[in-house]
């Protein structure tokens, strides 16, 4: 969820690849089949969330690509799944790996294993119990650089760059692919031109993806409890907004669940930028590249933890239209 290959930071996503993408180094976005947002870029806060996103997201692929349709003799060709681990091996990452691979029963595993043996995942098929037995195919491929001394070599990659990039190219999806748009200052200066979608207040709730939020006594009050630091915070319901405005929100459509569950998390079509909330007339203001038919039927707002890159704030004259409250924007 931290550097995916085909969706903006926080999204778990199945994405159908056609044709071989050519450098991987390059943010490169696809439309996924079906993506499910985190809202966060690791597992750390909240990992039982996303091992139960990981399997909503396999019980999919096996039900659409897998199971045979209504009237059908016999399922369809098997399309193979390829799954992107996140680089988190050890305590809590290592066991809902374990998890993962258990629930998944991968064919072959490809582990790229370093020098220092202790930063490694153990060799063979670790995640089966003793007296399990599983053909997998197991691949093992050594780091690719070394020093002098046959140590391997890692080439540390700016993590919150290539997430900021990422998101640059989400974004710039509302624009023309012919129009210029090439510089973070460039991109910042056309978001703040660009007219955004109206969407009325009354249509939309809001779920706040990791924390729960709960009504105080006091009407006027809500009390929200951060899961990950027990924090408990009495905010007005009047500044309630303040939250929302100038912040990334995923677009999503309540009735599209990725399971039965009452507390599934919905399927997620896109992401916004709350661009500014005028209370009186009841009226957010959003961009996004997601298209006005789908954004017709989107009734629901998930607020998680990705934020707008400073790097689009922090252009000189960029900043206060982003977080200005109750002020209509200029037409």
């Amino acid at each position: 969820m931290g550097q995916p290959g085909f969706t903006p930071p926080g999204f778990l996503a199945l994405t159908i690849i056609e044709k071989q993408t050519p450098d991987l180094t390059i943010p490169c976005l696809k439309t996924p089949e079906r993506s499910i947002l985190y809202g966060d870029t690791s597992s750390k806060r909240d990992p039982r969330t996303y091992l139960n996103n990981v399997f909503s997201l396999y019980d999919y692929f096996r039900k659409e690509f897998y199971a045979p349709k209504e009237g059908q003799k016999r399922a369809k060709p098997e399309v193979p799944l390829v799954i992107n681990t996140p680089g988190w091996v050890k305590g809590n990452g290592y066991d809902a790996l374990v998890e993962m691979l258990r629930y998944i029963a991968p064919t072959h595993m490809v582990q790229v294993r370093i020098s220092t043996e202790s930063k490694n995942l153990p060799a063979g098929v670790f995640w089966l119990e003793e007296d399990q037995e599983l053909s997998v195919s197991l691949i093992e491929i050594a780091s690719a650089r070394r020093d002098a001394y046959n140590r391997s070599v890692t080439i540390r990659k700016d993590a919150s760059l290539i997430r900021d990039l990422k998101i640059f190219a989400y974004f710039r999806q509302c624009f023309p692919s012919d129009f210029s748009v090439d510089t973070f200052k460039e991109l910042a200066q056309a978001l703040i031109a660009h007219r955004p979608y109206v969407v009325p207040i009354s249509k939309i709730k809001v779920k706040h993806l990791h924390c729960q939020v709960k009504h105080f006594e006091r009407a006027e009050t809500l009390l929200v409890v951060y899961m990950s630091t027990d924090v408990f915070v009495l905010v007005p319901s009047s500044e309630i907004f303040y939250a929302l405005n100038g912040s990334i929100v995923g677009l999503a459509v309540s009735s599209a669940k990725n399971s039965d569950s009452e507390h599934a998390t919905p399927w997620c079509v896109g992401l916004a930028i709350v661009r500014g909330i005028d209370v009186s007339k009841g009226i957010f203001y959003v961009l996004t590249p997601v298209p006005l038919s789908i954004l017709e039927k989107v009734d629901l707002f998930l607020q998680g933890l990705l934020q707008i890159p400073t790097r689009l704030l922090q252009v000189p004259g960029c900043l206060s239209p982003y977080m200005s409250t109750n002020v209509l924007l200029q037409s």
